[in-house]
């Protein structure tokens, strides 16, 4: 992977990018309903919600907002404990007789980045 790129994989469901701190580690995030979801405005893509990076020794927390990485703040090891739990909650939610939808809306609006 290269820095600064982000990384669309339709067929897999998933994201990919170097973290944005420089350490160099892959970061591999799911689309679907409980987990991320991006937006292209035309010219850049927004990925949601944050990429909190706890499992890696860096720790780095941030958004990817319109093209662009916003920094956020740390979170304390109780504050990450409580975001893990949650997220878990929402995805046992969300995957229980849930298939995911096509994202052909996507793949549309993607064909002009394929090189």
């Amino acid at each position: 992977m290269d820095a600064g790129v982000l990384y669309v994989s339709i067929p897999y469901r998933t994201c990919g990018h170097l973290c944005c701190c420089g350490c160099g580690h892959e970061v591999i995030t799911p689309l679907s309903p409980a987990q991320w979801s991006i937006a292209y405005d035309g010219e850049n893509v927004s990925l949601t919600p944050s990429i909190g990076n706890w499992a890696l020794p860096c720790r780095s927390h941030y958004w990817i907002h319109h093209g662009r990485v916003r920094w956020s703040r740390h979170y304390s090891a109780a504050e990450i404990a409580q975001n893990r739990e949650r997220d878990r909650h929402l995805l046992a939610q969300n995957t229980e007789g849930h298939r995911p939808r096509p994202l052909a809306r996507l793949r549309r609006h993607l064909q002009s980045w394929r090189r």
